[in-house]
């Protein structure tokens, strides 16, 4: 049995970060009672191609196992109840509405709370329930107003991540803040309300990038496939491929330099400190790729993971699995005949467990 067996989830989130932060939920032995609109269902349904074997889209599949779906109508009254009847049963409850529309619907926290003490209210939106409430949370803009873009892609060039990102950081810091509250019912016996929004977890989530703002006045740009503060650590062309280096240190940046077979920048002036790569990081990047000239990103690869230099090809995703495999972290699962992406979390005594695949609309499973 997984770590939350026995807890339940009412889940009326939709779209990414609320099914992703449930999925994860779910695999770790917790009941998901996903609440869907009749005949429609969550967005994402529609989101395609591609779409799997079974017809569903992927995008949908991706987040939604180990759930038992419900079809149930918000709008009508016999729906709200049967909704009400759910939450009221449930240790958690995650929703991703407007602000306020959960309140309208008689399914908000504070209702909910005086029959069920113990529940933990899990509410996600795009810029929180003040000011920002009525702006529409869809990871492109957040990662536009967010700063993301800004410091992604090339120069005078912003380019939005290539996944919803930041839907998923927010499932990750929901799911983390889920965990939390439950250990404190523990003690209390009391549940509590959780609000997170995707702006909130984006500012968070910029790291070096924020704190170098907040810290120091920074405003960090667009610098392509190099870092602003370490060097070498960016990505080079090779005789065939291209090739991502991550000397992350002075140790590393001489190995790296012994595998090129140029000793002689381990004491040049210009590159001695990582202070000093980074004020002529240019000038070292040129003198580096030129080395790399000689032989493929397969080849450096190999010699470079030999010497314990952190570095890579740059694969594309099915080159990413394959790449996986071969270490045998087995990436893929198979779920009632459904391929699926592992979950990434491994426990030695209460196993993650896959026991059921996405299901279609109108499979009405939980009762």
């Amino acid at each position: 049995m997984g770590p939350l067996n026995g807890i339940v989830i009412a889940d009326f989130s939709r779209v990414l970060a609320g099914p992703y932060a449930t999925m994860m939920l779910a695999d770790m032995g917790a009941q998901v009672i996903k609440i869907e609109r009749p005949g429609v269902g969550d967005d994402t349904r529609s989101w395609g191609p591609p779409f799997n074997e079974q017809g569903m889209s992927t995008y949908f599949a991706g987040v939604n196992r180990n759930k038992k779906t419900l079809e149930i109508d918000l709008s009508s009254e016999e729906g709200r109840a049967q909704a009400r009847k759910i939450a009221l049963k449930a240790d958690i409850l995650v929703e991703n509405f407007r602000p306020g529309t959960m309140q309208r619907m008689g399914l908000d926290y504070e209702t909910l709370s005086k029959e069920n003490e113990g529940l933990i209210y899990a509410s996600l939106s795009g810029f929180g329930s003040g000011e920002g409430a009525d702006i529409g949370g869809y990871d492109l803009m957040v990662q536009a107003v967010g700063g993301l873009m800004s410091i992604n892609g090339e120069k005078d060039r912003p380019v939005k991540v290539g996944v919803a990102l930041v839907d998923v950081l927010t499932g990750l810091h929901m799911g983390m803040g889920i965990l939390a509250a439950l250990n404190s019912r523990h003690s209390t016996g009391k549940g509590q309300n959780i609000e997170i929004n995707l702006l909130h977890t984006l500012l968070s989530s910029l790291a070096n990038q924020a704190s170098a703002y907040v810290g120091a006045g920074v405003i960090g740009k667009a610098m392509g496939n190099t870092h602003p503060s370490i060097s070498p650590y960016q990505v080079f062309k090779t005789k065939e491929g291209d090739l991502a280096i991550a000397a992350g240190n002075d140790s590393l940046y001489r190995r790296t330099c012994k595998v090129l077979n140029m000793p002689e920048l381990i004491e040049d002036e210009r590159f001695i400190t990582n202070s000093d790569r980074v004020a002529h990081r240019e000038e070292l990047a040129a003198i580096i790729e030129g080395a790399l000239q000689e032989k493929t990103a397969h080849e450096w690869f190999s010699e470079l993971r030999t010497a314990g230099v952190p570095a890579g090809p740059v694969n594309n995703i099915k080159q990413a699995f394959e790449f996986a495999e071969s270490l045998g972290l087995d990436p893929i699962v198979e779920v009632e005949g459904m391929r699926s992406v592992r979950n990434p979390i491994n426990f030695s005594d209460t196993p993650i467990e896959y026991h059921s695949a996405p299901q279609k609309l109108g499979n009405q499973a939980f009762q």
